[in-house]
């Protein structure tokens, strides 16, 4: 079944421009990118152009998720089966794929309302200078999202999008499921409260090479007093270690190691009863819960 193969870009908006591009080069270990004529600013951290792309708005959250294909052949067949299973499919203008830095892209909206695209021919450029991050053919990272129906949300990713289910977890009287398309545990992920959730993004995820980048990131970021959302912890489902902390915008950021990798000839789908085996307790001195 053609499917995507990893998360390739994510575009997001923010009502603090300024302060996300010392945030994600003091703070996340990312390289910015200036210099294009939408004024945007892209965040680098591999081989590729960019996986982040950062724009003012008068919202902050997610404004776009880019999902990879392997050639244009592959794109125009899942574009065919959304169109079929009636999801309108617009395809990419020149200048979007420009500022995309790929060769071709379609977008649409999944079932919750959020902006999808899919694309083909990422450029390039040389690995980034702040190497280190677990990245390339497993994608950026992860996003989790909100959903107001997590078996339809599934439905879609897995039917239309050829992604993969990991598993699932409980979370309290949250509903959360895992989907996976490399090697990587999940790259995305969705929770269903009861009675469902705005459309919004809890969070996302990049990894490192080595714990000990984790390690120094967990102080830096508490001695610069950028807000935690929880401790180190350990997750039951991926393994990750790592911990949360806000971002500019206010929602977000996973920052971990050591992810479990999955191979779909052995793996098995599982029901989990905790998000974690240790750690990632809530800092109580910021508002909100943790992811």
């Amino acid at each position: 079944m053609t499917a995507v193969t990893q998360l390739g870009y994510l575009g997001l908006t923010t009502k603090a421009p300024g302060e996300w591009e010392s945030y994600a080069t003091r703070t996340l270990g990312l390289e910015a990118l200036r210099g294009d004529a939408d004024g945007a600013l892209r965040l680098r951290m591999d081989g590729y152009h960019h996986r982040f792309t950062i724009r003012e708005g008068a919202e902050d959250g997610l404004d776009y998720a880019g999902w990879e294909v392997t050639d244009s052949a592959a794109l125009t067949t899942i574009a065919e089966r959304l169109e079929a299973a009636g999801h309108p499919v617009t395809a990419g203008t020149p200048e979007q794929c420009e500022q995309r830095r790929v060769g071709g892209l379609i977008s649409f909206a999944d079932p919750d309302g959020y902006a999808t695209e899919v694309y083909w021919g990422p450029a390039e450029k040389e690995a980034s200078r702040d190497a280190g991050f677990v990245a390339g053919s497993q994608g950026l990272g992860h996003i989790l999202v909100m959903c107001n129906d997590l078996d339809r949300s599934m439905g879609f990713y897995t039917t239309l999008l050829g992604m993969k289910t990991s598993d699932y977890v409980a979370l309290g009287k949250a509903r959360a499921g895992f989907l996976h398309c490399n090697a990587r545990h999940h790259s995305i992920a969705f929770v269903q409260p009861p009675g469902g959730a705005p459309r919004s993004i809890n969070h996302f995820m990049v990894q490192r090479e080595a714990l000990d980048d984790v390690g120094r990131r967990y102080d830096e970021v508490q001695k610069d007093s950028i807000p935690l959302i929880t401790t180190l912890g350990r997750h039951s489902n991926d393994m990750m270690l790592s911990f949360y902390m806000r971002n500019p915008s206010g929602w977000g950021v996973e920052y971990g190691w050591g992810g479990r990798e999955i191979d779909d000839a052995t793996w098995c789908v599982e029901q989990l009863d905790s998000g974690s085996l240790w750690g990632h307790h809530p800092v109580r001195s910021v508002e909100g819960s943790s992811p």
